[in-house]
């Protein structure tokens, strides 16, 4: 199992998503819940795409942190 830092971004009409450690890997969907979904997914199915090319899996790499801040 690996774990890949996802972000989820709202736009005016739909979410986006996409890994910093998968580049080319995006998804985007109607909710948040939708975008989480087709992103896993579209993982997924990336990776195996590296697998059958026999090419190397990213190394998940990225951390989240947040900050707070009063502004």
């Amino acid at each position: 199992m690996r774990e890949y830092v996802v972000i989820l971004e709202p736009g005016e009409k739909n979410w986006g998503a996409y890994s910093p450690d998968v580049p080319g890997c995006i998804a985007t969907g109607a909710t948040r819940e939708e975008v989480e979904q087709l992103f896993k997914e579209a993982l997924a199915f990336h990776l195996e795409g590296l697998v059958e090319e026999g090419l190397p899996i990213p190394e998940p790499f990225s951390q989240v942190s947040k900050v707070l801040i009063e502004v």
